[in-house]
């Protein structure tokens, strides 16, 4: 919930004159809904893709306030977060809706950035693999091999957002692989290679390198980095120098 459609269009412009041509890495922003438009309008002649930071299971209906998988797609998204960990903490979203979701958004063409991860006191009571497992095979729940390589996964530790605690590079790439490991069970070896995995813990320009670097880490998900124009784009050029 940061940025009104026109301090997006600011940072769009100052976004766009940096130079988002010729990248080595792929590049997504989710705005808030009332900035989709704005961002669209800017950033359509370039790679970047537009994404919504949620959406409803239904297609339409009674339900006040809410916006379907249809609606983001004729606004031009191409992608939609799913279950994000604020989503989850704090509108009390659970494994079913999250599935319910992302068989919508499939459904339209959208690809869905499914969120999963762990609270402090999931980890402390050493249940993280637990928990994400049952996380990630309930998003996927019933769904064929072809709709689950249209996914994105996106692992957020949540106790290490905003808390100033920090998962280290070889914490995150442990679960990354874990998370690997399921979908390898889940889809065969060679459709798990295929599916993205980012991480989404506090990733910033001063660790995008060694976070980038891990074997199971495909991307960032990036929070408050995100917000700043010179930090977004520090990151991105480190995933571009990485790439090569």
């Amino acid at each position: 919930m940061n940025y009104t459609a026109t301090e997006t269009e600011a940072f769009c412009r100052d976004f766009k004159a940096r130079g988002l041509e010729g990248h080595q890495v792929d590049i997504l922003l989710c705005p808030p809904y009332t900035s989709i438009h704005a961002m669209v309008s800017i950033l359509d002649d370039t790679p970047v893709c537009v994404g919504a930071e949620n959406m409803h299971q239904e297609d339409n209906g009674a339900y006040t306030g809410e916006l379907s998988a249809a609606m983001l797609r004729d606004a031009g998204c191409s992608h939609v977060l799913i279950g994000h960990s604020e989503r989850r903490q704090y509108f009390h979203e659970n494994d079913e809706g999250v599935n319910a979701k992302t068989k919508k958004a499939l459904e339209h063409g959208l690809t869905p950035v499914i969120c999963i991860g762990e609270t402090l006191k999931e980890r402390e009571n050493n249940i993280t693999e637990q928990i994400v497992k049952t996380q990630l095979l309930g998003a996927l729940n019933a769904f064929p091999v072809e709709d689950i390589k249209k996914t994105i996964i996106a692992y957020e530790p949540v106790w290490a957002i905003g808390t100033g605690l920090t998962a280290t590079p070889e914490q995150a790439q442990d679960i990354h692989y874990f998370i690997r490991t399921v979908l390898r069970e889940r889809v065969g070896a060679d459709t798990a290679e295929l599916i993205r995995i980012l991480y989404g813990g506090s990733a910033k320009p001063g660790n995008a390198d060694v976070l980038l670097s891990e074997k199971d880490i495909d991307g960032l998900l990036i929070g408050g980095a995100s917000l700043k124009v010179n930090d977004f784009y520090s990151i991105i050029e480190t995933g571009d120098k990485l790439s090569k």
